[in-house]
Parts: structure tokens; C-alpha cells; sequence
């Protein structure tokens, strides 16, 4: 494929890239106004909020297997179309149902995009030093988009209605849809694996099991409410699980290649990606409370306070291709997560009259430190197996990340809440609960509840502060622990594929 062509094709695979994440953080501002306008109560809005995310993290294997088959190009388009005409009805749904359906629709759309765009990459840059650098160009938009989302929809929501944050998805789409047959490469493989409809909906019922049921614990908190299903779903998303490895492993043609898990790279690349999006979101979901709740900041002023954690991993996947011509590719992710750990314990020191400097310059270097890891580490994943298997392993790689950071809302949300009840002396679920009954007492009453709720959620704060820079610390050994692949392709596989510009 020539340079010129492979370079405008990157980006305008940024396009999908960019959009799909400033969707997903443009509506956690915007949810607050959409259910306002549509009537929709908390159940509702937990759906609104993670239909979408269920049905990309439970689908994004299958559409990595369906993309080596029918042709990556053929699927993201597809993708695309789709993408563009849900985004339109979104934005004029009518009721918390609709929304929540057609959310959801978005979601099978997604999954059909995340996957193909790197596998993509790995077929337009066969060289390993162009690729890497492709590569932390693709995360670079990823995390930005996630930056820019609620600022975006700040001004959005400033001046149009809640609707308005799903269209701004449509212009680039529809580009995507005119300029992608001419400047992206169609690939396919015929030892793709085959779409068993057993294995899709093992896959499928396993991880929105598995998702839905920690997202539910992390907000119904340990005693798991009023019903034991937020307990149960996780076990019987596991049991399924384990039955859908277990038919990978059985048949001859696999829907998901677990060979890839033989590469000790890869596979610590894997373990990286899911816990760094575990520390990643419980931080993000502790400091975007506290710039809210504890330094009483508006929720677009907060926007922008937090933006600097998705331009820390930006800057840092940019950089990383460079650190990795000055030293080995594990040392350089390795530094970079020491910086993270570095991050975590600035947070833990968060309070007084430095808390906001200390808590932007806190997210900042724990985002900057991971970038290393997302670009590098990506590269290594790409870089395990054979072309013909790159929508296989991207889609494995982006399935580390949709659950990380699934399970860093669950986990590290429900040791915060467990540090904020014990700060609280079990008066006082959360810290939004206690700053809305604090306006229905009397001013000293008020202020005094506030100041207790305030000082336990900063207290919660510090302890995931702490749990980070464990995690952080721990991928560093991790991550230097492992061993380079010989060469691009370590996994041995058949040649056979099909391929045409």
C-alpha cells in the first residue's frame, strides 16, 4: 500500500476512533438534561448510560472474528452507516425505552468498529517502526476523544438540547462512508474463525453478565440491595464464560483463537490493559466527584478541570514510539507505569488548599504514564500474531479495555463507598445523597453534615489514590517480567488469507 495512501487512510480511521469515544464521556454530562426532558428514574438512566458499553464489550470478540471473514473494510463501513443513522434517532428518541434500545443498537455498531479500525492499521503498516507509530496515533484519538467529549458537549448543552451530543457523530461518519472505499484496504482470511451461533451467544450472555452485575454491585454497594441478581449475574457471566472457552477449545474452527494466549506478550499485555483501565476509571469516577461534590466546581467547569487526564494519555501515547527508539519497548511501558503509580500517590495526598493543583497534576501523570502502555503495548498484542489473526487480537485487546474499565467503576467504586460509609459512621450512602439532604436542614445542620460527607469522600479519595499506585506498581514488574516476540508473528498460524487494495 503506498505511504501517501496508508497516511490519509490513518486518518481518516481516526474519525471512528475519535467519535465513538467523545460519545460514550459526551453523555455522562448530557444525562442529567435527557432525563430531565424524558422522565427517566434511576434504573432508567443506569440503562440509558450502559446499554451501550454492554453490548460493545459482549459483542467486539464476534465482530473481530466476523471482520476476518466478510473483510474488515466491508465491516467497518457497515459499522459506519449504522452508526450515523442510530446517532440521528437517538437524538430525537422520545421516551427512556427508545433511548435505551436504540443506545444499545449503537452498541452492536460500535463493536463493529473498534476492532476493525486496528486490525486495519495492521494491514497498512507492515513495517514494525510505521506501525507502532500508527498505532499510538489510534490511541491518541481514542483517549482524546474521551477528553473532548464533555467539554463538547458543555458548550453543546449550553446552547442546543440534550440531542445535539449524538449528532455531531454523523458529519464524520458519513465521511468515512465517501472517502473509505478509496483510501482503506479490504482484507479478509479464510482460516477466520467460524460464527457458530452457540459461541456468539455464550460470548454474549457471559460478558453482559459479567458487566452488568459488577456495574449493579458497584451501585447497590456490598449489601447488594433489595435483590441477590447484582450478586448472581457475575457468577453465572463467569459459568458461561468458562463453557465459551471451553468450546473455543473444542472446535475446529474457534470464534475466538485462545493460541494467542501461548505469547506471553500478548497475554501480559492483556492483564496490563484490563487492570490499568481498572485504576484508570475508579480514579476518574473518585476525582470527577470530588471536583463536583468537594470543591463545588459546575458540572461543565469539572469538564474541563478533568480533560487533562485524557491529554496525559495522549501526550503519552505520542511520545512512547520515540522512548521506544531510546530503550527496549518493556522498560519504556514499565517507566511509564512507575509515573502512574507516582500519579496514584499524588491523589492520596490530595486536601487543603492545593487539592485542586494537586488533584489535576495527580490525573495528569497517572494518565501520561499509561500512554506507553496503550501504544506500545497494543503494538506488542498486533505485533504476536500473523496478519490474517489482527482482527482476532485487536478485538481481545479491546475487550481488555471495555472490561477495565468496567470493572475499575465496580471495584474501586465500591472500596470508595465502603471508605465513605466507615467515614460516615453508616449515616450516609454517598456523598451526592449527603450534599441533597444538606440543603433540606437547617444552615448549621446543613454545613456540618457537608463538611463530615466532604472530609469521608476525600479520605475514600486517598485510599483509591493508594489502590492505583499498587496496581501501577505491580503492572511495572509485570510488564518487565516478560519477553519480547522473536519476530511479528510469533503465534504460527497457516498462511492463508486473502487480500486486495
Amino acid at each position: 500500500m503506498r505511504v501517501d495512501r496508508a497516511r490519509w487512510g490513518l486518518a481518516l480511521l481516526m474519525l471512528p476512533t475519535l467519535i465513538v469515544a467523545m460519545d460514550v464521556t459526551a453523555l455522562l454530562l448530557a444525562l442529567p438534561r435527557l432525563s430531565a426532558d424524558l422522565g427517566a428514574d434511576n434504573v432508567q438512566q443506569l440503562w440509558i448510560s450502559d446499554s451501550y458499553g454492554l453490548m460493545v464489550a459482549g459483542l467486539v470478540i464476534t465482530m473481530g472474528t466476523l471482520g476476518d471473514r466478510i473483510g474488515r473494510r466491508r465491516l467497518l463501513l457497515t459499522g459506519a452507516a449504522a452508526f450515523a443513522v442510530l446517532s440521528v434517532v437517538a437524538a430525537f428518541a422520545v421516551d427512556p425505552l427508545m433511548l435505551t434500545v436504540v443506545r444499545a443498537l449503537l452498541g452492536v455498531a460500535g463493536a463493529t468498529l473498534a476492532p476493525s479500525t486496528l486490525s486495519l492499521i495492521t494491514n497498512m503498516f507492515r513495517d514494525e517502526r510505521a506501525r507502532g507509530r500508527a498505532i499510538a496515533i489510534w490511541a491518541t484519538g481514542q483517549f482524546a476523544g474521551g477528553a473532548l467529549g464533555p467539554v463538547l458537549a458543555g458548550v453543546l448543552l449550553q446552547h442546543f438540547w440534550w440531542g445535539s451530543v449524538f449528532l455531531i457523530a454523523v458529519p464524520p461518519m458519513l465521511l468515512l462512508l465517501i472517502a473509505g472505499p478509496a483510501l482503506l484496504p479490504e482484507f479478509r482470511s479464510d482460516r477466520a474463525g467460524r460464527l457458530d451461533p452457540a459461541g456468539v451467544g455464550l460470548s454474549l450472555a457471559a460478558m453482559m453478565l459479567l458487566v452488568y452485575g459488577i456495574k449493579q454491585l458497584a451501585v447497590d454497594g456490598i449489601s447488594g440491595g433489595a435483590s441477590a441478581w447484582p450478586a448472581v449475574a457475575p457468577v453465572v457471566g463467569a459459568v458461561l464464560g468458562m463453557l465459551f472457552v471451553r468450546r473455543q477449545l473444542r472446535v475446529d474452527s474457534p470464534l475466538l483463537d485462545l493460541r494467542l494466549l501461548r505469547s506471553r506478550p500478548f497475554t501480559a499485555v492483556l492483564v496490563g490493559l484490563v487492570l490499568a483501565g481498572v485504576a484508570m476509571a475508579g480514579t476518574g469516577l473518585l476525582v470527577t466527584q470530588y471536583l463536583q461534590n468537594v470543591l463545588d466546581h459546575s458540572p461543565a467547569v469539572s469538564a474541563v478541570l478533568f480533560a487533562p487526564m485524557g491529554i496525559g494519555v495522549a501526550v503519552g501515547t505520542m511520545t512512547a514510539p520515540a522512548l521506544a527508539r531510546r530503550m527496549k519497548q518493556t522498560t519504556a511501558i514499565a517507566g511509564g507505569l512507575a509515573l502512574s503509580a507516582l500519579g496514584g500517590l499524588l491523589l492520596a495526598a490530595v486536601d487543603g488548599d492545593g487539592a485542586l493543583p494537586l488533584a489535576m497534576t495527580g490525573i495528569t501523570v497517572l494518565a501520561l504514564g499509561t500512554g506507553p502502555l496503550f501504544a506500545l503495548g497494543t503494538g506488542l498484542v498486533l505485533g504476536s500474531v500473523p496478519p490474517e489473526r489482527a482482527g482476532s487480537a485487536a478485538s481481545m485487546s479491546e475487550t481488555g479495555n471495555y472490561l477495565g474499565g468496567s470493572l475499575g467503576f465496580a471495584l474501586l467504586g465500591v472500596l470508595a463507598a465502603i471508605v465513605y460509609r466507615h467515614g460516615m459512621h453508616g449515616t450516609s450512602d454517598s456523598l451526592a445523597g449527603a450534599v441533597a439532604a444538606a440543603q433540606q436542614l437547617p444552615a448549621e445542620q446543613g454545613a456540618a453534615l457537608l463538611r463530615d460527607a466532604r472530609e469521608a469522600f476525600t479520605t475514600a479519595l486517598h485510599v483509591t489514590g493508594l489502590a492505583a499506585a499498587v496496581i501501577f506498581a505491580a503492572l511495572a514488574v509485570l510488564v518487565l517480567t516478560m519477553r519480547q516476540p522473536a519476530a511479528a508473528g510469533a503465534v504460527t498460524l497457516p498462511e492463508a488469507e486473502v487480500s486486495r487494495a
